[in-house]
């Protein structure tokens, strides 16, 4: 069962168009208390969102998934936020079905076709996310509306039917690139080094590559595929 109504949604997800994100992140503090956690995969967006949960005093906790197959510059963020802004930040790994996986299809399976590259998102990304949010009533993204065209409907209040109902809650959406990366400069918030580097969206090694000049900003992921791309995390893929 949904832990607010879709009606509270619906009124809640208008009234939020306004506030500011450090007053949606309060909201939900206050809403939620210990049954809300970040989930953050440390991209540009994740890190602003726990600059700004620091000034909460650590009411909120913040979660992260490890592939197995993450960039080591990935892993040094996560230690600079940590000494930063000292959190705790729970990581969640992939079951044992890795094993079976690779087995059966090879290390490179992505490449294969969408169906395999999405299994192994599956397996990798969705299964460790639903085990994180099986104790949560809530959980909070970096989603934005002008990322991909796949969430350019995007609530700051929204029910997670996909994971049980919960609320799912999404402070930027009506941020800019430009106002994303202004609080990092501003507020000396550390960030991915693959970002000076030319990436402007950072998953999996072997699924990641830098932009060029005037692509959309997501077209570094799974490049090798044409049309719209997600992993599963926000968009829910049959496997």
């Amino acid at each position: 069962m949904p832990t607010i109504s879709q009606n509270e949604v619906a009124v809640f997800a208008e009234r939020f168009e306004e506030p500011t994100a450090q007053e949606v992140l309060e909201w939900a503090a206050h809403k939620f208390g210990s049954k809300v956690a970040l989930a953050s995969s440390f991209g540009a967006e994740d890190v602003v969102l726990i600059d700004m949960l620091a000034r909460l005093g650590g009411r909120v906790k913040v979660f992260t998934i490890d592939t197995g197959r993450l960039h080591q510059e990935t892993y040094s963020l996560m230690d600079a936020i940590c000494e930063k802004y000292d959190i705790p930040i729970e990581v969640y790994f992939p079951t044992e079905s890795v094993e079976e996986m690779v087995n059966k299809h090879g290390s490179n399976l992505f490449y294969k076709s969408v169906e395999l590259r999405t299994l192994c998102c599956h397996i990798r990304k969705v299964e460790p996310l639903k085990r994180a949010l099986s104790a949560l009533d809530a959980w909070i993204t970096g989603l934005r509306r002008e990322q991909v065209v796949t969430r350019a409907s995007t609530k700051k209040v929204e029910i997670d039917y996909a994971n049980g109902g919960i609320t799912k809650i999404n402070p930027l959406t009506d941020w800019t690139s430009q106002q994303v990366w202004a609080h990092i400069r501003e507020n000396n918030v550390p960030y991915n080094a693959l970002f000076d580097q030319g990436y402007t969206s950072i998953g999996c090694v072997p699924c990641t590559r830098p932009t060029k000049p005037g692509e959309d900003p997501r077209a570094g992921r799974w490049w090798w595929e044409k049309g719209t791309k997600e992993c599963g995390l926000h968009w829910k893929f049959e496997v």
